[in-house]
């Protein structure tokens, strides 16, 4: 019944048309007889998702024996591209008696997906500052080769118990420049959850500048930078 490898890819709804036939090729009605189930499993036999099936086929007849699923783009965000296998099986109406297809001439039941994520590989990966010294963190790459002069940066700063500034510094210049001007302050105070801050421009480099309130001793963990 399917034979040849299927194509899918992250990032966009998917929708599979499968077709049953008999062992002559020939197209099985299944409208008001059975419920097709598809079940997908990772590379590493793990069950991904179960789907039911939506029957294509009238009583015209058109579309004999055929039905469709849909793979949400949300199906398959936290996956990586890879070969998932797949097996469909019908559930009879009258009786709820399961019936196993199979994928070739061969009896194999198992199928294969590509998932393929070339088309729309995700967001580029964040850059992680967690060294700070004398309260001044490593300088990261503001790639200004990629960005136009509306360029969006965002900040994700993560503390704990931190109550005071984190100014955000720019520089036109190299890493080693002593010349860097203020981009952004940030104000803190203890939060619980992720501060992030957005900002815009074309900068050779940016780092960051902490300062607590006084009497405060929290700590800035991490920030993630996206260009």
């Amino acid at each position: 019944m399917y034979q040849r490898n299927l194509k899918i890819t992250k990032g966009i709804d998917n929708t599979i048309t499968f077709e049953v036939k008999n062992s002559d090729q020939k197209p099985v009605s299944i409208l008001n007889t059975y419920t097709p189930y598809v079940e997908i499993f990772t590379e590493d036999n793990i069950l991904f998702k179960k789907y039911i099936g939506t029957i294509k086929e009238t009583s015209t007849p058109l579309y004999k024996g055929q039905f469709t699923i849909n793979i949400a783009d949300g199906d398959t965000l936290n996956i990586d591209g890879q070969y998932l296998s797949y097996t469909v099986y019908l559930t009879k109406t009258s009786d709820n008696t399961n019936t196993l297809t199979y994928a070739d001439s061969q009896f194999g039941a198992k199928g294969t997906i590509e998932l393929l994520n070339e088309a729309f590989p995700g967001p580029i990966a964040s850059k992680s500052v967690s060294t700070f010294i004398d309260s001044i963190s490593s300088v990261v790459n503001g790639e200004p080769g990629i960005n136009s002069n509306t360029a969006l940066h965002t900040a994700a700063i993560y503390s704990t118990g931190f109550a005071g500034t984190v100014t955000i510094e720019g520089s036109l210049e190299d890493s080693t420049t002593n010349n860097w001007f203020t981009i952004n302050t940030v104000s803190m105070s203890s939060p619980t959850a992720p501060t992030y801050q957005n900002f815009n421009g074309v900068f050779s480099n940016i780092r960051f500048k902490v300062a607590n309130d006084s009497g405060n001793t929290g700590t800035i963990d991490k920030i993630l930078v996206r260009n």
